[in-house]
């Protein structure tokens, strides 16, 4: 007979499996329910994260072509020149979903150029530093996007490696052992029910 670890004999085993069965069960629906929200979700990040990249591939050929344009106008010293000084900051908005942290929004944001800086040498450079300020910051979305991907394919992965484990190996361990119980229980009754009716006829004898 199945003997888990923990299992009380005889017929308290038998309600000890029964109320682990009722829980594996329950478990296993609240998997599979926050399994399709993940698979759902997952399609959303995967598409996001697609958009995203072609977004940021966009924006950064666009601003080549800008910087090339104003590298032919003003040179190298020009590019040098417009740049602000100032760093860029991100910042980053998260949401809970099933239990784990994933990344939903981003703001960008860049100082703009110091009065005291010089002008910048050509409209093409003007051009080419707003347009990198773009691809900057379809770039940090893209970053979210991608790691918003990989939270949700790691949670998904692991929520259906557990509801397997419940449902493939859990559940049929416990569901073995508690046949096995109730064919001892029953044999046990019956040779119980045997010896009472032996015991009765040689006590009438």
């Amino acid at each position: 007979m199945t003997r888990l670890h923990g299992m009380p004999p005889g017929r308290a085993g038998r309600l000890w499996l029964r109320h682990r069965l009722g829980v594996a069960g329950h478990g296993a629906v609240l998997l599979d329910r926050k399994l399709r929200i993940l698979h759902t979700r997952l399609d959303e990040c995967r598409q996001r994260a697609e958009r995203t990249a072609q977004q940021w591939e966009s924006a950064c050929r666009g601003a080549d072509v800008w910087l090339l344009r104003g590298e032919l106008l003003g040179g190298q010293r020009a590019v040098r020149l417009a740049s602000t000084g100032r760093p860029a900051d991100v910042e980053v908005i998260w949401e809970w979903l099933m239990g784990v942290r994933v990344p939903e929004e981003v703001n960008f944001m860049i100082g703009d150029r110091a009065e005291t800086l010089p002008p910048p040498g050509n409209t093409a450079i003007v051009l080419a530093t707003n347009a990198y300020r773009d691809a900057v910051a379809a770039a940090v979305r893209h970053a979210a996007a991608d790691a918003a991907l990989r939270v949700v394919q790691a949670e998904e992965l692991s929520t259906r490696r557990r509801l397997r484990a419940i449902t493939e190996r859990w559940i049929p361990l416990l569901e073995g052992a508690l046949s096995d119980l109730e064919l001892a229980l029953e044999e046990q009754d019956r040779t119980e029910a045997v010896g009472l009716r032996w015991a009765a006829g040689t006590l009438h004898t």
